[in-house]
């Protein structure tokens, strides 16, 4: 597949996940509080699901890993916040499966390519190993999420969450840099601003 293709697949992704970041910092900007829409969830899906094929598409490892360990708690948001069930039979099936499908049936005879993924010469390992730590810290900000909100029978991004959205998206902006994707450079630059602010807003509303 030519690189202009793969690269607006990887782009698209990152607009939808800074757009749901600003219809989340304007919401709670106008509530003088950390305010978590629909369309926050919603849009982190579907620019979740894209990012995954992205990263199939880079032979990424660290970046399929990233969308894999989050793909489900959007959806189980989307269910805390009861919009889940408005999505149709078939999109639900098709978004749930997916993913799953991806990984387990590859285009070469049906086999997950080990090779091709963690094939050093496409990436170094100590930059593939620097790849999935970031992912992985940048990814428990949701478990996180997830378990704070499952206590509170309700969807919500608590401070921690902002913590450590800050810590992952610095480690994978070093990432990016090194490996010369500017997907998630762009992305996650963009994102250090937001992450701030809303760690500042809970603050304030906590004095």
């Amino acid at each position: 597949m030519k690189d202009w293709i793969i690269y607006s697949i990887g782009f698209l992704a990152q607009i939808l996940f800074s757009s749901r970041l600003i219809i989340q910092w304007i919401t709670s900007e106008k509530q003088g509080k950390v305010i978590t829409p629909t369309t926050f969830w919603t849009l982190s899906l579907v620019a979740s699901f894209l990012l995954f094929i992205y990263g199939y598409l880079r032979l990424d490892f660290s970046i399929m890993l990233g969308q894999s360990l989050t793909y489900y708690i959007y959806i189980r948001n989307l269910q805390l916040q009861d919009q889940w069930k408005k999505f149709p039979k078939v999109v639900q099936y098709l978004l749930i499966i997916v993913p799953v499908f991806i990984v387990v049936f590859y285009y070469n005879n049906n086999k997950i390519d080990l090779d091709l993924l963690f094939n050093k010469e496409t990436i170094p390992l100590w930059l593939l190993v620097l790849g999935i730590i970031a992912q992985v810290v940048f990814t428990l900000r949701f478990v996180y999420q997830w378990i704070y909100s499952e206590r509170l029978k309700e969807s919500t991004l608590p401070l921690g969450f902002w913590i450590l959205s800050l810590i992952g998206a610095g480690l994978i902006l070093s990432y990016a840099i090194i490996r010369e994707d500017p997907v998630l450079f762009v992305g996650h630059l963009f994102g250090l601003v937001i992450y701030a602010r809303n760690a500042y807003l809970i603050r304030k509303s906590d004095d």
